[in-house]
């Protein structure tokens, strides 16, 4: 029996070289094959291009939430007791492993477009899947951990949308020539037809996608309202220590127009502010008072809260970053704050003319301000000397408590009806941004109530808010927001419907002429008299046309050479002329 290879033909192609050397670790000469790819290495393509599109939605949502970082700590902090950035190290192990499999992914798509196989080497199969699973885990772990955050996908989705379906459209458009070199190109089989009915079903959701689309910066500029105010939330707590009169200066130094604080009542009847429950992530306390650093804030009294220092602990920790940017006389300030009073802070927020929003804690049953938190807070506003409507409260009390506030304005924390917003006395809500649509700010605003959404830091965020009309936002970054005087995009809906049709029109160009494109080369092989696309003919033939006749002669001369030149007595020389091949094998025939 005697076996059969085809002819190879090698040729020095540095490129081709290079890419299928780092692809799969094949640094020698360029050899051009015909063989396909196996499944084996057609199923780590796909897995590949799994790991891509799953980090490309990993990057996406870090980079929209960006937003809440300061959350995301907050929610670490809950459950380990330990304040750290945990975003550092997730961000850098997410751009480093987008890089990586992108540059895969760029090697692969050369090799197709190159008529190579697809032989991945074996420690690029292990970072692939080392990259995969630990994608796979911070999904799980984030939606574990902060699951409420996938919300801000579908937010962000309003501002990004219009750019998102140009990227894809290019892509998938650009996509078109490996398709149809793959379609064209080949025999007609089965699977050839359901890549080319996929693609297709995706390039006519991508033209129709538009259709789906909810901007609300696609309107008409003269339909835009007022530059909405942006409210301190806990002061500027990313240039000082929150909920401290550092912090609170910063914030009106940098266009705040009203200030918001966490309040809670000490064991004696003083408001004080404060976000936790325990004085442990932005106190000293487990030095002044360690035995008693799990005890609830409210379990202390105004003497012993105010012994406690609240500033050295954002110059050691450095939560955002900003530590460094401080100068020698704001570091000494900063370490020398205490405690801040909700007396202290509404005497500054009168001082400045700006009003107050107030998120009141109220102590639990066993404290005995219990049952008078809500006279305990009065009396520090006539302390303060600023007028009551200039105050607004959200308190986390049941309804029944509501009534027992008088003066101040009543808010709340929560998405509620026209209907139970006039019967529980409301006049402004504080919502979070996931829970503010357009339509119901429109309804809100139409019927009088106000309306703050928080935590809003980003630009983007900022700004697609401004466009639903929003009247205020309540933000960790208020030097962030000043710096955004319009909108990032604006957009009519003419303007967009020209942009969004033409780019679909000029795809279908695109493509129906790659495919045209492919067809022609494909007929003038098959005129030329090519029917099979063996390297052989084409080396052979790439000079002159020749008959079939005349490329078997040459064919014969080109094998006798080989023999002649280093083929040993024990290998034997079949020829068939079938198909336009010359083969030989080892063999123990005797000539």
């Amino acid at each position: 029996m005697v076996k059969h290879q085809p002819l190879q033909v090698y040729e020095k192609q540095v490129f081709v070289s290079f890419v299928t050397g780092v692809y799969g670790c094949r640094w020698k000469r360029y050899q051009r094959s015909q063989d396909d790819s196996s499944r084996w290495e057609c199923t780590w393509f796909v897995l590949l291009c799994s790991s891509f599109l799953l980090l490309l939605f990993w990057a996406y949502f870090w980079l929209v939430a960006q937003n809440d970082i300061n959350e995301f700590n907050m929610s670490v902090y809950n459950h380990s007791g330990e304040w750290s950035d945990e975003t550092i190290p997730l961000l850098a192990s997410t751009t480093i492993g987008f890089s990586y499999i992108t540059f895969l992914l760029m090697l692969a798509l050369f090799h197709i477009s190159l008529g190579q196989q697809l032989n991945l080497y074996w420690v690029h199969k292990i970072g692939v899947l080392a990259t995969l699973l630990t994608t796979i885990s911070g999904i799980v772990s984030v939606d574990d951990l902060w699951a409420d955050e996938w919300d801000i996908l579908l937010v962000s989705l309003q501002a990004t949308a219009p750019f998102l379906h140009l990227g894809a459209l290019t892509t998938v458009t650009a996509i078109s020539w490996l398709v149809a070199g793959y379609v064209v190109r080949r025999e007609r089989s089965t699977f050839q037809v359901v890549v080319l009915l996929i693609y297709t079903l995706v390039l006519l959701a991508l033209y129709l996608a538009p259709l789906t689309f909810t901007c609300p910066c696609i309107m008409d500029r003269h339909s835009l309202t007022h530059r909405p105010e942006v409210i301190g939330r806990r002061g500027a707590p990313m240039l000082a220590p929150e909920n401290t009169m550092v912090s609170f200066n910063r914030a009106l130094q940098h266009g705040a127009s009203s200030l918001e604080a966490d309040v809670s009542i000490s064991v004696d009847g003083v408001p004080f502010l404060m976000r936790d429950s325990t004085f442990r992530r932005t106190t000293d306390i487990s030095k002044v008072y360690p035995s008693r650093q799990y005890e609830d804030a409210s379990s202390f009294n105004w003497t012993e809260i105010r012994s406690l220092n609240a500033g050295h602990w954002f110059l050691e920790s450095d939560p955002y970053w900003t530590a460094n940017t401080l100068t020698e006389r704001d570091r000494v300030r900063i370490a020398n704050q205490s405690v801040c009073s909700l007396v202290d802070m509404l005497r500054l927020a009168s001082r400045a003319n700006s009003s107050a929003l107030l998120d009141i804690r109220r102590p639990p049953p066993e404290h005995p301000r219990h049952r008078s938190w809500f006279m305990d807070t009065l009396w520090a506003v006539q302390k303060a000397g600023i007028s009551q409507k200039r105050v607004r409260t959200v308190t986390w009390t049941p309804d029944t408590d509501r009534g027992r506030v008088r003066g101040l304005q009543q808010g709340a924390n929560e998405k509620l009806s026209i209907k139970e917003i006039r019967q529980r006395g409301i006049t402004s809500l504080n919502l979070h941004y996931s829970k503010a649509h357009h339509k119901d700010i429109e309804e809100y605003l139409a019927n009088n109530v106000s309306v703050t959404v928080y935590p809003v830091n980003e630009p983007w965020l900022y700004s697609l808010l401004w466009c639903s009309g929003v009247p205020s936002v309540s933000s960790d970054a208020p030097q962030v927001l000043r710096k955004v005087p319009y909108p990032i995009w604006l957009m009519s809906h003419h303007a967009y419907d020209f942009i969004w049709i033409t780019s679909d029109l000029v795809s279908i160009a695109v493509v129906i002429g790659i495919f045209c494109y492919q067809n022609y080369h494909m007929i003038r092989w098959k005129m030329s008299g090519m029917q099979n696309y063996n390297p052989e003919q084409i080396m052979l033939s790439a000079v002159t046309r020749r008959t079939s006749r005349e490329v078997n002669i040459m064919k014969e001369k080109l094998i006798f050479s080989d023999i002649n030149n280093g083929l040993g007595s024990s290998e034997e020389l079949s020829l068939y002329p079938e198909n336009g091949y010359a083969r030989y094998s080892n063999s123990n025939i005797t000539r």
